[in-house]
C-alpha cells in the first residue's frame, strides 16, 4: 500500500479530525482515509427529476390532466 504524507496543516484542522474520528470509533489515520474515500469516490449516477421527466412515455390528452373548474364556496357574511 501506497502512504500519504500531508504537511503543514493547521492546528484546528488536526484536532476536528481527531474529534471526527473519536466520534466515529476510528483512528486519525483510519478517518483521514475515509474522508479521502468520500471525496474521491465516484459520484452516483441517479437520473435527475429533468431526466425522469423527458423520459416520461406520450400518453393521455390535455383534458386529462385537466383540473375540476374551482366554484368556491358559500359564505355568510
Amino acid at each position: 500500500m501506497a502512504q500519504l504524507i500531508v504537511r503543514n496543516l493547521e492546528e484546528a484542522l488536526v484536532k476536528a479530525l481527531k474529534i471526527a474520528a473519536a466520534r466515529n470509533g476510528r483512528s486519525a489515520e483510519a478517518e483521514h482515509r475515509e474522508i479521502l474515500r468520500a471525496a474521491l469516490r465516484p459520484r452516483s449516477s441517479a437520473p435527475t427529476l429533468k431526466d425522469l421527466m423527458l423520459n416520461m412515455p406520450p400518453v393521455g390528452e390535455d383534458r386529462d390532466f385537466a383540473r375540476p373548474r374551482d366554484t368556491g364556496r358559500r359564505t355568510r357574511l
